[in-house]
């Protein structure tokens, strides 16, 4: 799957096009998502050991931990340009 590739910092990226939602982790509906993710076995911690300060949400269900501020996420969301080009599914070479 090609797709523009976004910092969680540490090494660590998710394709942008599946994040809907960058969330800062204060408060109990937050602890709430992170636990559930972790017992269905979607939780993803890319905080390298430091305090989580961002919750990253997929279109797949996933939950990501990122070291990094919510406020740092969605400016390199918005840097992010995304290809409006289509993907062929053939094997023929575009005319």
């Amino acid at each position: 799957m090609a797709g523009k590739l976004m910092s969680l910092g540490f090494g660590n990226t998710v394709t942008a096009r599946r994040v809907v939602a960058i969330l800062n982790p204060a408060g109990a509906p937050m602890k709430r998502l992170r636990e559930e993710a972790r017992k269905a076995g979607r939780l993803l911690d890319a905080t390298q050991g430091r305090r989580t300060r961002s919750i990253v949400i997929t279109d797949s269900g996933h939950v990501l931990l990122s070291a990094i501020q919510p406020d740092t996420m969605a400016q390199r969301y918005e840097s992010t340009s995304f290809d409006e080009s289509t993907l062929s599914l053939s094997e023929e070479e575009p005319a």
